[in-house]
Protein backbone atom coordinates (compact mmCIF):
# COMPACT_ATOMS: atom_id res chain seq x y z
CA UNK A 1 0.00 0.00 0.00
CA UNK A 2 1.39 3.38 -1.08
CA UNK A 3 1.60 6.06 1.59
CA UNK A 4 0.63 9.70 1.08
CA UNK A 5 3.66 11.52 -0.34
CA UNK A 6 5.36 13.89 2.04
CA UNK A 7 6.62 16.08 -0.80
CA UNK A 8 5.23 17.31 -4.09
CA UNK A 9 7.09 17.66 -7.37
CA UNK A 10 6.25 20.39 -9.85
CA UNK A 11 7.42 19.76 -13.42
CA UNK A 12 7.44 22.26 -16.27
CA UNK A 13 6.71 21.51 -19.91
CA UNK A 14 10.49 21.80 -20.43
CA UNK A 15 11.12 19.20 -17.67
CA UNK A 16 12.48 21.68 -15.15
CA UNK A 17 11.47 20.68 -11.61
CA UNK A 18 11.08 22.00 -8.11
CA UNK A 19 10.01 20.05 -5.03
CA UNK A 20 8.09 21.33 -2.03
CA UNK A 21 6.27 20.05 1.06
CA UNK A 22 3.68 22.83 0.84
CA UNK A 23 1.86 22.54 -2.46
CA UNK A 24 0.22 25.48 -4.16
CA UNK A 25 -3.59 25.77 -3.89
CA UNK A 26 -3.90 25.20 -7.64
CA UNK A 27 -2.45 22.23 -9.47
CA UNK A 28 -0.64 24.50 -11.93
CA UNK A 29 1.97 27.14 -11.18
CA UNK A 30 2.82 29.70 -13.88
CA UNK A 31 6.19 31.30 -14.47
CA UNK A 32 7.26 33.72 -17.18
CA UNK A 33 8.73 31.14 -19.57
CA UNK A 34 6.82 27.91 -18.94
CA UNK A 35 4.00 26.38 -16.96
CA UNK A 36 4.62 24.00 -14.03
CA UNK A 37 2.14 21.32 -12.97
CA UNK A 38 2.11 19.26 -9.82
CA UNK A 39 3.16 15.80 -10.96
CA UNK A 40 0.59 13.01 -10.94
CA UNK A 41 0.34 9.75 -12.90
CA UNK A 42 -1.57 11.30 -15.78
CA UNK A 43 0.86 14.21 -16.18
CA UNK A 44 3.72 11.70 -16.04
CA UNK A 45 2.10 9.81 -18.93
CA UNK A 46 1.92 12.99 -21.02
CA UNK A 47 5.57 13.84 -20.29
CA UNK A 48 6.58 10.31 -21.28
CA UNK A 49 4.68 10.71 -24.56
CA UNK A 50 6.58 13.94 -25.19
CA UNK A 51 9.85 12.06 -24.73
CA UNK A 52 8.76 9.49 -27.34
CA UNK A 53 8.13 12.36 -29.77
CA UNK A 54 11.57 13.82 -28.99
CA UNK A 55 13.19 10.41 -29.57
CA UNK A 56 11.56 10.15 -33.02
CA UNK A 57 12.74 13.68 -33.84
CA UNK A 58 16.31 12.74 -32.91
CA UNK A 59 16.18 9.59 -35.07
CA UNK A 60 14.99 11.68 -38.03
CA UNK A 61 17.71 14.26 -37.53
CA UNK A 62 15.33 17.04 -36.47
CA UNK A 63 16.66 17.22 -32.89
CA UNK A 64 20.34 17.40 -31.99
CA UNK A 65 21.68 14.44 -30.01
CA UNK A 66 22.97 16.74 -27.25
CA UNK A 67 19.53 18.32 -26.83
CA UNK A 68 17.89 14.91 -26.67
CA UNK A 69 20.34 13.66 -24.05
CA UNK A 70 19.66 16.73 -21.90
CA UNK A 71 15.89 16.12 -22.07
CA UNK A 72 16.42 12.43 -21.38
CA UNK A 73 18.44 13.20 -18.25
CA UNK A 74 15.72 15.53 -16.96
CA UNK A 75 12.97 13.01 -17.66
CA UNK A 76 14.86 10.18 -15.94
CA UNK A 77 14.94 12.26 -12.73
CA UNK A 78 11.18 12.77 -13.01
CA UNK A 79 10.69 9.06 -13.71
CA UNK A 80 12.60 7.95 -10.58
CA UNK A 81 10.65 10.38 -8.39
CA UNK A 82 7.30 9.29 -9.86
CA UNK A 83 8.11 5.58 -9.46
CA UNK A 84 9.03 6.08 -5.82
CA UNK A 85 5.89 8.08 -5.01
CA UNK A 86 3.17 6.60 -7.24
CA UNK A 87 4.38 3.09 -8.02
CA UNK A 88 5.24 1.55 -11.39
CA UNK A 89 1.81 -0.07 -11.86
CA UNK A 90 0.02 3.27 -11.51
CA UNK A 91 2.34 4.90 -14.02
CA UNK A 92 1.99 2.13 -16.60
CA UNK A 93 -1.81 2.30 -16.33
CA UNK A 94 -1.71 6.06 -16.86
CA UNK A 95 0.54 5.69 -19.93
CA UNK A 96 -1.87 3.18 -21.50
CA UNK A 97 -4.95 5.29 -20.74
CA UNK A 98 -3.49 8.57 -21.97
CA UNK A 99 -4.97 10.30 -25.01
CA UNK A 100 -2.24 12.84 -25.94
CA UNK A 101 -4.59 14.87 -28.14
CA UNK A 102 -7.20 15.25 -25.40
CA UNK A 103 -4.82 15.96 -22.51
CA UNK A 104 -4.49 19.64 -21.60
CA UNK A 105 -0.92 20.45 -20.48
CA UNK A 106 -0.15 23.46 -18.30
CA UNK A 107 -0.54 26.69 -20.22
CA UNK A 108 2.14 29.34 -20.42
CA UNK A 109 0.82 32.76 -19.35
CA UNK A 110 2.09 36.05 -18.05
CA UNK A 111 1.06 37.15 -14.58
CA UNK A 112 -0.66 40.20 -16.05
CA UNK A 113 -1.46 39.53 -19.70
CA UNK A 114 -0.93 42.60 -21.87
CA UNK A 115 -3.15 42.97 -24.94
CA UNK A 116 -1.02 42.71 -28.06
CA UNK A 117 -1.89 44.91 -31.04
CA UNK A 118 -2.68 43.11 -34.24
CA UNK A 119 0.27 43.16 -36.63
CA UNK A 120 -0.08 45.64 -39.46
CA UNK A 121 0.82 44.06 -42.79
CA UNK A 122 3.68 45.83 -44.55
CA UNK A 123 2.63 47.85 -47.57
CA UNK A 124 3.69 46.30 -50.86
CA UNK A 125 6.50 48.17 -52.61
CA UNK A 126 5.24 49.67 -55.88
CA UNK A 127 7.33 51.96 -58.07
CA UNK A 128 5.90 53.76 -59.91
CA UNK A 129 2.92 53.85 -57.57
CA UNK A 130 0.50 54.65 -60.38
CA UNK A 131 0.08 53.72 -64.00
CA UNK A 132 -0.95 50.77 -66.11
CA UNK A 133 1.85 48.21 -65.67
CA UNK A 134 1.47 44.62 -66.79
CA UNK A 135 4.10 43.13 -64.45
CA UNK A 136 5.15 43.82 -60.86
CA UNK A 137 8.19 42.16 -59.28
CA UNK A 138 7.85 41.44 -55.56
CA UNK A 139 10.68 42.85 -53.45
CA UNK A 140 11.37 42.40 -49.75
CA UNK A 141 11.40 45.19 -47.15
CA UNK A 142 15.08 44.32 -46.52
CA UNK A 143 15.89 45.01 -50.19
CA UNK A 144 14.13 48.39 -50.03
CA UNK A 145 16.03 49.23 -46.83
CA UNK A 146 19.35 48.48 -48.52
CA UNK A 147 18.54 50.82 -51.39
CA UNK A 148 17.36 53.48 -48.93
CA UNK A 149 20.78 53.30 -47.26
CA UNK A 150 22.66 54.29 -50.46
CA UNK A 151 19.92 56.43 -52.04
CA UNK A 152 21.43 59.85 -51.37
CA UNK A 153 24.89 58.75 -52.51
CA UNK A 154 23.51 57.21 -55.70
CA UNK A 155 21.34 60.24 -56.56
CA UNK A 156 24.36 62.50 -56.14
CA UNK A 157 26.20 60.36 -58.72
CA UNK A 158 23.45 60.71 -61.32
CA UNK A 159 21.22 57.74 -60.57
CA UNK A 160 17.46 58.27 -60.59
CA UNK A 161 14.84 56.86 -58.26
CA UNK A 162 13.53 54.75 -61.15
CA UNK A 163 16.91 53.08 -61.70
CA UNK A 164 17.03 52.34 -57.96
CA UNK A 165 13.46 51.48 -56.98
CA UNK A 166 11.40 50.58 -60.06
CA UNK A 167 9.78 47.14 -59.80
CA UNK A 168 7.04 47.47 -62.43
CA UNK A 169 7.33 47.05 -66.17
CA UNK A 170 5.61 46.08 -69.38
CA UNK A 171 7.85 43.02 -69.73
CA UNK A 172 8.35 40.25 -67.19
CA UNK A 173 11.39 40.64 -64.90
CA UNK A 174 14.26 40.58 -65.76
CA UNK A 175 13.40 41.20 -69.42
CA UNK A 176 14.00 44.75 -70.56
CA UNK A 177 15.82 47.52 -68.75
CA UNK A 178 12.96 49.03 -66.74
CA UNK A 179 13.64 47.25 -63.46
CA UNK A 180 15.70 48.96 -60.79
CA UNK A 181 18.39 47.84 -58.39
CA UNK A 182 15.89 46.78 -55.70
CA UNK A 183 14.68 43.88 -57.85
CA UNK A 184 18.13 42.28 -57.89
CA UNK A 185 18.62 42.22 -54.10
CA UNK A 186 17.24 38.77 -53.29
CA UNK A 187 18.58 35.57 -51.77
CA UNK A 188 20.91 37.35 -49.35
CA UNK A 189 22.45 39.72 -51.91
CA UNK A 190 23.97 42.94 -50.56
CA UNK A 191 25.09 46.21 -52.13
CA UNK A 192 28.79 46.80 -52.69
CA UNK A 193 30.54 49.64 -54.51
CA UNK A 194 28.41 52.51 -55.82
CA UNK A 195 29.74 54.40 -58.86
CA UNK A 196 28.36 56.66 -61.57
CA UNK A 197 28.05 53.83 -64.10
CA UNK A 198 27.19 50.83 -61.93
CA UNK A 199 26.32 49.50 -58.48
CA UNK A 200 27.93 46.28 -57.29
CA UNK A 201 25.67 43.44 -56.11
CA UNK A 202 27.37 40.77 -53.96
CA UNK A 203 25.62 37.42 -53.63
CA UNK A 204 25.53 35.30 -50.47
CA UNK A 205 28.18 33.07 -52.09
CA UNK A 206 30.55 35.99 -52.67
CA UNK A 207 30.10 36.36 -56.43
CA UNK A 208 29.97 39.96 -57.68
CA UNK A 209 27.68 41.34 -60.36
CA UNK A 210 26.96 44.90 -61.48
CA UNK A 211 23.71 46.73 -62.02
CA UNK A 212 24.36 49.33 -64.70
CA UNK A 213 22.94 52.83 -64.85
CA UNK A 214 20.91 52.95 -68.04
CA UNK A 215 20.80 56.75 -67.99
CA UNK A 216 24.55 57.34 -68.46
CA UNK A 217 26.94 56.57 -71.28
CA UNK A 218 28.49 53.11 -70.99
CA UNK A 219 31.76 52.25 -72.77
CA UNK A 220 30.21 49.55 -74.93
CA UNK A 221 27.19 51.63 -76.04
CA UNK A 222 27.52 54.19 -78.86
CA UNK A 223 24.74 56.73 -78.98
CA UNK A 224 23.81 59.45 -81.48
CA UNK A 225 25.79 57.85 -84.32
CA UNK A 226 25.50 59.69 -87.67
CA UNK A 227 23.30 57.98 -90.22
CA UNK A 228 25.31 56.07 -92.79
CA UNK A 229 24.65 56.70 -96.51
CA UNK A 230 25.43 54.64 -99.54
CA UNK A 231 29.14 54.42 -100.34
CA UNK A 232 28.43 54.58 -104.08
CA UNK A 233 26.60 57.87 -103.81
CA UNK A 234 29.52 59.32 -101.84
CA UNK A 235 32.30 58.50 -104.32
CA UNK A 236 30.68 58.03 -107.72
CA UNK A 237 29.39 60.96 -109.79
CA UNK A 238 25.94 60.65 -111.25
CA UNK A 239 26.16 59.91 -114.99
CA UNK A 240 23.79 61.71 -117.33
CA UNK A 241 21.20 59.64 -119.08
CA UNK A 242 21.80 59.55 -122.80
CA UNK A 243 19.71 58.16 -125.61
CA UNK A 244 21.68 56.45 -128.34
CA UNK A 245 20.21 56.95 -131.80
CA UNK A 246 20.17 53.89 -134.04
CA UNK A 247 21.94 54.41 -137.42
CA UNK A 248 19.95 53.75 -140.54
Amino acid sequence: MMTTPLSFLYVSTELDTWETTTPEPDQDEICERCGYRRLDSEYYGWLRHRMEVAKQARERGRLAAAQYQELRGRFNAVHFWATAHFGEASLLAAVKALDPKAYQPPRVQDWEPTPQPEPVPAAMHLFPAHGDWRFTENVSPEAVAQVDAIRDQALSLGWTEATLYQNRGHLCFPTGDAYGLVCFLHGGCVIGEVTVRSIEVISSHGSRLRHYNRDVQQPWIRRDQPERTSAVSDISPRLPVCNRQEST
